[in-house]
């Protein structure tokens, strides 16, 4: 089974996520904004969400953690819980 390691900053608006995404492209440290702007408990660790499967992430997420490059961050990403912006930190078959 594939598994897949991610983090992720979750905020409640796309223009948001747009602002963030642009900062973090521009050199700002994902784990550093994920603390300080993330809704997730995961903010806590840099917006980790360790590692996981197919299926056990909501389908708009799991697509993206599934598909996207390793190492480069995907987003806005709507989901039930707002718009993320993902880094695929890992994945194996």
């Amino acid at each position: 089974m594939t598994q897949a390691s991610a983090r992720h900053i979750l905020v409640s608006t796309e223009a948001q996520c747009n602002e963030l995404k642009a900062a973090i492209e521009g050199g700002a440290d994902f784990a550093q904004v994920a603390r300080e702007n993330s809704s997730c408990p995961s903010s806590r660790d840099g917006g980790n969400l360790g590692t996981f499967g197919r299926g056990m992430m909501v389908k708009e997420f799991d697509e993206v953690v599934f598909s996207a490059p390793v190492g480069v961050v995907q987003g806005p990403v709507k989901t039930q819980f707002g718009y993320h912006l993902v880094e695929v930190t890992h994945r194996q078959d």
